[in-house]
């Protein structure tokens, strides 16, 4: 992981940098601005390097949602008789160039991106002294005490909800703003979540299977749910993350259904809206 580590710290940081040189200590309404937007800009290069992977993932899903009929025919086929039925649905597969598992790559590679920006940002404390650990992943001293002390409206990148008073003394940051911030970001996160999430279903389309069906509506209202809690534990920093990837997310999928619709009900791909 510290691989991981390391290169989203050097992204961070290579788009503070530049808008370091850009802005200039620009600290506006209570906010180190190239801080915020170094972490809004790593979403933007992530996001940009997964999008051909995002585009594979939906070319085959209408790939899958097209073949329906096909499936289905072979289940009819082949029932009670799974060995049989799963010969030829790789060879079904194989013949239409279709992974049916490719639907989980963006989500495999946005996993480690995710909890490794958790761990660097909670790794930014004051109250470490210590030279080797301030310097780690390729931060510099200087580097990583301005950045445990930038603000987002008042409240620390690195601090959290649930931040102790010993915390917040060391962060110099006021317990109230801190909650205000971080709930208003939190409460932004789980509406996105859900949005992003509805759109995801819209795109892919509901399963005619009910205990698929059941695991779609739990991503959709229980992922969402559960960030309630979960979101007070991530620093504001995360939450920021998160939350602007979602924006970019409806964006982006958003696109996706105009450029690749869903199939007609007959599995036949209808024309895209746009050229």
């Amino acid at each position: 992981m510290s691989l991981i580590y390391t290169a989203i710290s050097a992204v961070l940081l290579l788009w503070h940098g530049a808008w370091r040189t850009t802005l200039g200590d620009l600290s506006a309404l209570a906010t180190d601005w190239s801080w915020v937007l170094g972490i809004i800009f790593l979403v933007l290069t992530v996001r940009a390097l997964l999008f051909p992977v995002f585009v594979r993932q939906v070319r085959s899903q209408r790939a899958m949602q097209r073949l329906q009929p096909q499936l289905k025919a072979l289940q009819a086929k082949h029932k009670g008789n799974p060995q049989a039925l799963q010969k030829d649905l790789t060879e079904l597969y194989r013949t239409e160039q279709v992974n049916p598992l490719s639907g989980i790559l963006p989500m495999l590679v946005q996993i480690p991106i995710f909890i490794g920006l958790l761990h660097v940002l909670r790794h930014l404390k004051p109250t470490i002294t210590d030279h080797a650990s301030r310097t780690l992943y390729g931060w510099t001293a200087a580097q990583f005490d301005d950045a445990a002390h930038a603000k987002l409206f008042g409240a620390p990148i690195a601090a959290t909800f649930h931040s102790g008073a010993a915390q917040l003394e060391a962060l110099g940051a006021h317990g109230l703003t801190v909650k205000i911030v971080a709930a208003v970001l939190i409460a932004a996160m789980i509406v996105t979540t859900y949005l992003t999430s509805r759109m995801s279903m819209l795109r892919s389309g509901w399963s005619e299977d009910p205990q698929q069906r059941m695991v779609q509506r739990l991503m959709l209202y229980g992922i969402p749910a559960s960030l309630l809690i979960s979101g007070t534990v991530f620093p504001i920093g995360v939450v920021l993350y998160w939350t602007t990837q979602n924006l970019f997310a409806l964006g982006q999928q958003a696109w996706i259904l105009r450029r690749y619709p869903l199939p007609d009900a007959t599995g036949a791909q209808p024309a895209s809206i746009t050229p």
